[in-house]
């Protein structure tokens, strides 16, 4: 009987060992799995996780200057060739103009980059409104 307790004990150690192992793999392969589906949504929208700000000003020689911050709230995924589209209002509210800039600079997940865009507008711009067009993924 008391050989009985002592091998249902042993075993019972080693039945609990194999099933942390195991769960550990588990664990491993659906961190992986989540990864991966993360990734794929990450690469199939960019502009869900590229945001942008920033400030505009007139310098000495009339141009607007707008500089902005680029952010990417990813993850895992990399970001190059953003391409962002700048709109020029006057104070009523009319679109004067626009332009688009295209950065090649990547932008990795949580990271920022900085940018300076200038062009000549027309007197009575007053604000400027930066959105993202598109960028492309790498990983």
């Amino acid at each position: 009987m008391k050989y009985f307790f002592s091998l249902l004990i042993l075993s019972l150690m080693l039945f609990s060992c194999a099933t942390k192992d195991e769960q550990k793999k588990l664990e491993k392969q659906n961190y992986q799995q989540q990864k991966e589906s993360l990734l794929d949504r990450e690469k199939k929208s960019p502009k869900e996780f590229l945001s942008i700000t920033g400030k505009e000003n007139r310098n000495f020689w009339g141009q607007t200057v707008y500089r902005g911050v680029i952010h990417n709230d990813a993850t895992v995924c990399s970001y190059k060739n953003v391409r962002v589209k700048l709109l020029y209002y006057k104070t009523d509210g009319t679109l004067v103009t626009n332009h688009e800039e295209q950065f090649d600079e990547t932008v990795k997940p949580g990271d920022d980059i900085e940018f300076k865009a200038k062009y000549k507008t027309p007197r009575g711009t007053d604000s400027v409104v930066a959105s993202i067009m598109s960028a492309v993924a790498e990983k």
